[in-house]
């Protein structure tokens, strides 16, 4: 056979699996991904209410330009309280930033140590979770401690935990996920443990030590360790998709904060003000400058992008674990993402 013949056949082929691969495209994704880019982010955040989000806010905040601020949807459906911009949210899993740098502080402090283990730490723990005396702070820092995560555990959403000892018995008494440094594996437990340690290093609460030593010197008012220390009607309202009730009140210890409070943080994570001398180079050694957040009823993004100079934050407050929520926002924030650097070159 010739040549020409087998190129022809083998491009038929992938012409037939291209499009037979088409039926398992969840189209929705495609819709949201190829539509024409609008001209303002104001205009891309208003379509996410196309795609079951029943509220955004995004914050904008170039170098040398003041903040932009965008809202959409509701901040309150049952109530009909429109989104706004200054609206308290549950930041989820961003709050492993703070801690990160909370972290970070203690170690240069000669307070931690990196290469001290779990079980040098928490001895009480050393039989329930298999290669304690392997496993250091900077390996839980860095997710490489192969701890499994308590969210994965098949009774955490069916019997969710009433308290913290009961969330971390699910990670007790189980294999690990991989041997310490040998891969890299997220687990909320991890950043449970080490919030653990320094209320144990200290004598006191993580969060009161996060406040003096970044929420204070950042100025940052607006950013609290959880629903107890706010007014409630400030949070925005979270949601899942199908379902009526509101979900604000449900996992009331998780760090909350206004869009432009964790823009305010993200930019000085970026250029290394949060840090005093020494620092910096100790975080960038266990830790990155970016996060997300996802908690059910509310989905977050933070990122710092260094080719603009600026730092772009993502709430929205409706989840749906079986459904395309997540790629949905995330496709969302990446064409706002293109909309502000058109617009920067413009």
């Amino acid at each position: 056979m010739a040549k020409k013949q087998i190129k022809q056949i083998l491009r038929i082929l992938f012409i037939i699996a291209s499009i037979s691969s088409l039926w398992f495209v969840p189209w929705i994704l495609v819709k949201a991904w190829i539509l024409p880019l609008p001209n303002t982010v104001q205009e891309q955040v208003n379509k996410a209410l196309d795609y079951d989000f029943d509220g955004m806010i995004v914050y904008v905040e170039q170098a040398g330009k003041q903040p932009e601020y965008y809202a959409a949807g509701w901040h309150d459906r049952k109530n009909k309280i429109p989104a706004y911009p200054q609206a308290l949210f549950k930041i989820a899993s961003i709050t492993k930033l703070y801690v990160a740098v909370a972290t970070t502080k203690l170690v240069k402090d000669g307070r931690l140590s990196l290469d001290k283990t779990l079980a040098d730490y928490f001895p009480e723990l050393a039989g329930r979770i298999q290669n304690s005396d392997k496993i250091t702070l900077k390996l839980m820092l860095q997710h490489r401690s192969g701890i499994p995560n308590f969210v994965d555990h098949p009774d955490y959403w069916s019997k969710p935990p009433k308290n913290k000892q009961e969330t971390l018995e699910y990670a007790l008494d189980l294999p690990a996920d991989f041997q310490p440094n040998e891969d890299y594996g997220y687990s909320n437990t991890n950043y449970m443990l080490i919030s653990d340690l320094i209320d144990k290093t200290l004598g006191y609460s993580h969060q009161q030590y996060i406040k003096e030593e970044i929420l204070i010197p950042l100025n940052l008012k607006n950013t609290f360790g959880s629903l107890h220390e706010v007014n409630i009607d400030d949070v925005m309202s979270g949601y899942y998709v199908g379902v009526e009730e509101d979900l604000k009140n449900e996992f009331s210890g998780l760090m909350i904060a206004t869009t432009e409070d964790v823009g305010i943080f993200l930019r000085a994570l970026n250029d290394g003000s949060v840090f005093n001398e020494g620092e910096q180079e100790i975080y960038s050694s266990v830790y990155e400058y970016k996060h997300t957040g996802l908690i059910v009823g509310y989905q977050s993004i933070a990122e710092y992008h260094k080719d603009i100079d600026t730092v772009i934050i993502q709430f929205n407050n409706t989840t749906n674990f079986n459904g395309y929520n997540w790629n949905l926002a995330e496709i969302i924030y990446n064409r706002i993402v293109k909309i502000v650097k058109k617009n920067s070159n413009t």
